[in-house]
């Protein structure tokens, strides 16, 4: 008997092409479960909710935040979407598919412990060469504008460090080719993990508390051994 997710995965590849799926899917994937986690802490921030789990007490004006948003549209529709349809290619030629059967959970799990690793070392020293002089007052500073950053500020960036650090997050999936449903969980879970290390709050339920490496593995070595 079909799984409810085989069921719905079966819907999907029945009325949408790989393509639709693979680029817009992701797109619109993207975009839900941004806003959706990261929206919420901007009305957190006005109406003074949960303001004791507040890092800093300074708080971004409405004009400020106002600005990321429309930014963050921009630099969606004109940066990230583009960067899917061109990609498709290459993630096709390394062996990404949407048919049945659903991969295991073995290997999902597999996969996405890979790409955590490889994103956290890649995204670790792509980080620090942008806090070189040059990079930093030209590209990275923009991401530093928000001194009291909120969750959407996670991905508030100058255009080049978009593709730049953007590149991090795909390099693993494009190197083992996944079943579309495993990049999907990958997107998702590094959506839900960037938004909360950008929120500009600290919960007693935040996953870093239970997690000793969730910050980044690479990041928590260096901090050890400082």
């Amino acid at each position: 008997m079909a799984s409810i997710f085989e069921t719905a995965w079966t819907y999907l590849i029945t009325h949408f092409s790989d393509f639709q799926l693979a680029c817009l899917g992701s797109f619109f994937l993207h975009e839900s479960v941004f806003f959706f986690s990261g929206l919420p802490f901007i009305y957190f921030e006005r109406a003074g909710w949960l303001s004791k789990y507040k890092i800093q007490t300074k708080n971004n004006s409405p004009a400020a935040q106002e600005k990321c948003i429309m930014r963050l549209v921009l630099y969606h529709l004109c940066v990230n979407l583009p960067v899917m349809i061109l990609s498709y290619p290459v993630f096709r030629s390394m062996g990404m598919k949407s048919s049945l059967p659903l991969p295991s959970w073995t290997v999902i799990s597999t996969q996405l412990l890979f790409y955590f690793i490889l994103e956290d070392f890649v995204f670790y020293w792509g980080h620090r060469i942008l806090h070189t002089k040059w990079l930093y007052k030209h590209v990275h500073s923009v991401h530093h504008e928000y001194a009291t950053p909120f969750g959407l500020t996670s991905e508030y960036a100058h255009p080049a460090e978009i593709l730049f650090l953007g590149f991090a997050t795909i390099v693993g999936p494009a190197i083992t080719g996944p079943h579309l449903i495993t990049l999907w969980l990958w997107m998702v879970l590094r959506v839900l993990e960037t938004v909360e290390a950008h929120c500009g709050y600290h919960f007693p339920w935040s996953l870093s508390n239970f997690l000793p490496f969730y910050g980044g593995l690479v990041k928590t070595f260096f901090l050890l051994v400082a």
